[in-house]
């Protein structure tokens, strides 16, 4: 089943039980814990990599910029910053 969108709403189910599974603030945790914790705000901040490098495992035959799309939608939805922009596959190479 697909939104007028496109998108899929297994990928939404997928993407709310990844934030649900993960709460941001075990993923915070998690980061400052192995000394990650970012000392500027970028495109991809540490939390969000975490959940990039998941969804890759949940959307393993997409590519990084389509998983990167769903996750920022799926961002989005969750609330939080604002407005995601889905990052360049440079960003996500860099970001990994």
């Amino acid at each position: 089943m697909k939104s007028s969108a496109g998108e899929r709403f297994s990928d939404r189910i997928a993407l709310g039980v990844l934030t649900r599974a993960f709460p941001p603030e075990l993923v915070d945790e998690v980061i400052a814990g192995c000394g990650r914790v970012e000392r500027r705000h970028r495109l991809l901040p540490a939390r969000v990599v975490v959940y990039f490098v998941l969804a890759m495992c949940l959307f393993c035959g997409q590519g990084y910029e389509e998983v990167a799309r769903l996750l920022t939608q799926g961002l989005e939805r969750e609330g939080g910053r604002g407005a995601w922009r889905v990052p360049t596959t440079a960003a996500i190479g860099r970001a990994r």
